[in-house]
């Protein structure tokens, strides 16, 4: 059979599905849903198929500047637009579930995240899409989720282990808009995540120039967390702190800005803001490892992947081990960097089928 008969075969046998299970009131777990992850910044959305349990397909998918849209409403709606034109439109048939991992809370109807450009109804972007179902999993909820599918050679070594553990909590953490943390505790049937907001712990300064710039920090708020250093903002932050502390006047520079500046050493203030952004990384990393056993770290955000040579000679691997009788112990604790790309999509949709399956058990 054909490239192009496959693909009609293909296409007439999700259609005949999405019938099936539209007229018995029960999807089918192989039918096509959206998935999505959103952040501060960007959103990722995916047309996904799998089955609970495993890997995740990816048939189409998008990016989205979020600056660019009214909200999260009017980019599901876009991307629903462009599968007509796609190999996977389905015709005459109606998108029905939807997962959407994005950062933050969700509080009654409404998700809760000042990194967001507008607010986030569920309610509204359900019966906008006419969708049967809206599943919310936090954003890096869905991250630790997808590393079950992420091959070691995917993934780059920050800081390798002898005795490396296979066994216990993976811990997921990254800074971009905002500062995510999640840990994914393997078991049967399935592996359960915790999402945290391990990012709005205070920030503990761990030299006399990172409590010169708490003070400074402090002038704008009471409380000064760690995302008010490890995030795109919290780099301006510390950016522009240190400017003030040298006595020079702060250039306006976006978050890549200043790691370009720092990279290429242009500007002394940038590359100091950037050796403490990865000093404390460093440190908030080994606490949390300590706080939930964790026997493996991966790094994730939009700004990790593009400074990992500034990281590998940076202190954070000397403020990693620094946690005194502890070091032993972090030093079995292998930290991986990880590219976000597509990953919170794929454990989005992952989280749902493993849930869906669950609730129908």
């Amino acid at each position: 059979m054909g490239d192009a008969a496959n693909q009609r075969h293909a296409v007439e046998s999700m259609v005949a599905k999405v019938s099936h299970a539209q007229m018995h009131g029960q999807p089918d777990p192989s039918i096509p849903f959206l998935a999505a992850d959103v952040g501060g910044t960007h959103a990722r959305i995916g047309l996904v198929s799998g089955r609970a349990g495993q890997a995740v397909e990816i048939l189409h998918y998008h990016r989205y500047s979020c600056a660019d849209w009214s909200g999260l409403g009017a980019m599901l709606q876009d991307f629903v637009a462009r599968l007509a034109t796609t190999p996977h439109a389905v015709a005459g048939a109606r998108i029905e579930h939807c997962a959407v991992a994005c950062a933050g809370v969700v509080l009654d109807d409404v998700i809760v995240n000042e990194n967001l450009p507008w607010p986030v109804s569920v309610r509204e972007i359900r019966e906008g899409l006419g969708l049967r179902q809206l599943a919310v999993i936090n954003d890096f909820q869905a991250v630790a989720y997808a590393t079950q599918f992420v091959p070691a050679a995917d993934t780059r070594v920050i800081i390798d282990s002898t005795q490396p553990s296979n066994e216990g909590p993976k811990l997921v953490m990254g800074p971009g808009t905002g500062l995510g943390s999640a840990v994914l505790f393997p078991g049967e049937p399935r592996a359960r995540v915790l999402a945290t907001e391990a990012g709005q712990i205070s920030l503990a300064p761990g030299s006399e120039r990172e409590i010169e710039i708490l003070r400074l920090l402090r002038r704008e708020r009471s409380h000064v967390s760690f995302e008010d250093a490890l995030s795109g903002p919290g780099l301006r932050k510390l950016y522009r702190a240190l400017c003030e502390l040298r006595g020079v006047p702060a250039r306006d520079l976006s978050p890549a800005g200043i790691t370009g500046a720092a990279l290429d050493g242009s500007d002394a203030a940038a590359v100091e803001a950037l050796e403490i952004f990865c000093g404390l990384l460093g440190s908030f990393a080994g606490d949390l490892v300590m706080l939930y056993g964790a026997s493996a770290v991966y790094l994730a955000g939009g700004i990790l992947p593009q400074i990992q040579s500034f990281l590998l000679g940076s202190t954070f691997a000397e403020r990693y081990f620094n946690k005194g009788v502890m070091r032993a112990y972090l030093q079995q604790v292998p930290v991986r960097l990880i590219e976000h790309g597509q990953l919170g999509v794929i454990g989005a949709a992952g989280w749902f089928l493993d849930e869906r399956q669950e609730e129908a058990a």
